[in-house]
């Protein structure tokens, strides 16, 4: 996939290139701490439940776990920010320069 960009500015195209570079960097930097941090965290809530996350998720969905534990919706949360920060850190991986 290709994708352009327009800049609006007098700087040149080198320094235009590096400050986006060092963005998406930051970004990718972001996304591995944010993917690091959501699995710790959904690794503690397998142990503490002996249930892998992915298990859960379609079981809470379904409606199984509606007790009222807020561990159960952290759990929940926190299973949806990894996915989510999984995504955007396959995508930053993919970008090439």
């Amino acid at each position: 996939m290709d994708l352009t960009l327009q800049i609006d500015t007098d700087y040149s195209l080198q320094e235009a290139s590096e400050v986006i570079r060092s963005a998406l960097e930051h970004e990718k930097h972001l996304a591995k701490y944010k993917v690091y941090r959501y699995s710790m965290i959904c690794d503690e809530y397998e142990d503490q439940f002996d249930l892998i996350s992915t298990e859960f998720i379609q079981k809470f969905e379904a409606g199984e776990y509606v007790m009222e534990d807020d561990k159960y919706f952290d759990w929940y949360a926190a299973k949806k920010g990894l996915d989510h920060w999984k995504k955007r850190l396959a995508v930053l991986d993919a970008v090439r320069f």
